[in-house]
């Protein structure tokens, strides 16, 4: 790959991520970048293998999850803050039918424990019944994440909308042509939207705290986590929509999302400071095209969990695909 260039549409976290194992790889990177990755801007992005209210855990949810901290390890040796805190993740289950549901989908390799009362790291609301423990997860800070492998990349960073692309070039607006001997496309939400795509888009907010709620991420329906400065309480819950909307906060979203976090625990004391919102596309793509363009996009949720494995398993290709 020495010498080859790469060309990278979009850079939030799949995009940063591609970047900076193409870099590794050798190649010269260049990141055509919109600015429009909010989803990638989360304050507190929970590294949380077991989804949802269904207890899923993806194909590689666990060598993702290790993959993270490791490029978190990274970039603080190369001198790049990123606020984290591996310090678990606790998600409550209402009921032992849910409890039942959950442990038929952990992987017997996937570190956990059950919780009794006693030992829970945190105080929760009464009617939990259970309470699943995940100790390599934790918590991290999108935005310093995502532009953090975009710096370590050394990738040359272009600040505009790509309008068009193929197997060797994108188009930007005002006409002018990048070439390059393979192009990624990794445009998430709202670039789906401007390449009037339509599927399946999630908005979700969060509420900044003045300080944490709880020590270590607690998650059932909305989460509460630890942020780099005070702490979070959020939940994608909006219904989805089939293009990017320009996400608001209704009241009655805040009421859920309010209710939500009082079901979990004490919420008394901490104060809100602001608003974080934030559209997630859904349905993975991982892998060349029909045009022969590469793509990595349809994270949802887990992009701060998957972004990176995928990445490096679509960089292998490319490099595998330009070097055969």
């Amino acid at each position: 790959m020495k010498g080859r260039r790469v060309l990278v549409i979009g850079g939030g976290i799949a995009g940063a991520s591609v970047a900076s194992f193409a870099a590794q790889a050798g190649a010269q990177v260049t990141v055509v970048d919109a600015g429009m990755h909010a989803a990638s801007r989360v304050p507190a992005a929970l590294i949380n293998p077991v989804r949802g209210q269904a207890g899923q855990v993806a194909a590689g949810a666990l060598a993702g999850m290790r993959l993270t901290w490791a490029l978190v390890d990274a970039l603080e040796e190369a001198g790049v803050r990123v606020p984290h805190g591996r310090v678990g993740v606790l998600r409550p289950v209402p009921d032992d039918r849910t409890r039942e549901k959950f442990e038929r989908k952990l992987p017997a390799d996937l570190p956990h424990r059950w919780l009794h009362p006693e030992e829970r790291p945190v105080p929760l609301a009464p009617g939990w019944a259970q309470a699943l423990w995940l100790p390599e997860g934790g918590w991290l800070d999108g935005a310093a994440f995502t532009a953090g492998l975009l710096a370590l990349s050394g990738a040359e960073v272009v600040r505009a909308r790509a309008t068009a692309w193929e197997a060797r070039s994108v188009t930007l607006e005002g006409g002018q042509v990048l070439r390059g001997e393979a192009v990624v496309w990794c445009g998430g939400s709202v670039g789906a939207t401007w390449a009037s795509e339509r599927g399946t888009h999630r908005a979700g907010s969060l509420l900044t705290l003045n300080r944490a709620v709880t020590e270590v991420p607690v998650s059932f329906g909305a989460y509460l986590a630890p942020a780099a400065d005070g702490g979070v309480l959020g939940a994608t819950f909006e219904a989805p929509t089939p293009t990017w909307q320009e996400p608001v906060l209704p009241l009655a979203s805040l009421r859920w999302l309010l209710g939500k976090a009082e079901a979990l625990t004490d919420l008394h004391g901490p104060q809100v400071t602001g608003r974080w919102s934030g559209t997630r596309l859904s349905g993975l793509v991982a892998g060349r095209t029909a045009s022969g363009v590469w793509r990595l996009s349809g994270l949802g949720s887990k992009g701060f969990l998957l972004g990176p494995l995928l990445a490096r398993h679509v960089v292998g290709d490319v490099v595998t695909t330009l070097e055969g």
